[in-house]
């Protein structure tokens, strides 16, 4: 909506403000939301979450959040591919958990023996799943997805927090996740799930 940020008058033109508002009205209230419903959603570069039968929109990324996504996602993919172990992706890609769960992770992979959770408008639950903490995502992922990725039998996950500077690795045994490594400064964060896979956390998070 167009504001006059110097005198905090509303600016938009009235018929504008009437054409916002019965847009919106098209589409369901809060805890109204549906499966059927999300994946009617226009396309959009935005992350949209379903959980609860409600929307969740987290606001735009960083770009520290997205250098930290791509230097993660870069060595993951190249170590997946060169060795044909399966497929690698990174957000905006929604991940049906389970009916009416759908969460996106920053990075997410599958082996080759579940490519039939490959979907070309969704995934399945992946085998690895990783989410670089932002403020605004630190209880979400920590504490919400925690628990719905251990459930849907991610069997990987990594909590990476740009602020702390560390890496923590978890493996899912007995469907609850237990830590396997937790990486800082001039350490090295090493996959459980992928042999071989690691990467060097000072150059994960360097400036």
């Amino acid at each position: 909506m167009a504001t006059d940020m110097g005198a905090g008058r509303d600016t938009t033109p009235a018929g504008e403000q009437r054409l916002t508002t019965e847009v919106a009205e098209l589409f369901p209230r809060q805890r109204e939301w549906t499966e059927d419903l999300y994946f009617q959603l226009p396309d959009s570069p935005r992350i949209v979450e379903l959980s609860e039968r409600q929307l969740i929109m987290p606001p735009h990324p960083t770009h520290t959040h997205q250098r930290t996504v791509a230097r993660l996602f870069v060595p993951l993919n190249s170590f997946v591919e060169a060795r044909q172990l399966g497929v690698a992706q990174f957000s905006a890609l929604p991940v049906r958990l389970w009916p009416g769960k759908i969460r996106e992770p920053d990075i997410l992979f599958l082996l080759r023996e579940h490519a039939d959770r490959i979907h070309e408008q969704y995934w399945g639950a992946p085998d690895l799943a990783i989410e670089v903490i932002s403020p605004n995502t630190r209880k979400t992922d920590r504490e919400d997805k925690f628990l719905e990725y251990a459930q849907a039998g991610v069997q990987e996950y990594w909590l990476v927090d740009s602020e702390a500077e560390t890496i923590e690795v978890y493996a899912l045994r007995n469907q609850a996740y237990e830590l396997f490594s937790k990486a800082g400064k001039a350490e090295t964060a090493r996959s459980w799930l992928l042999e071989g896979f690691q990467v060097q956390v000072d150059e994960v998070f360097a400036k």
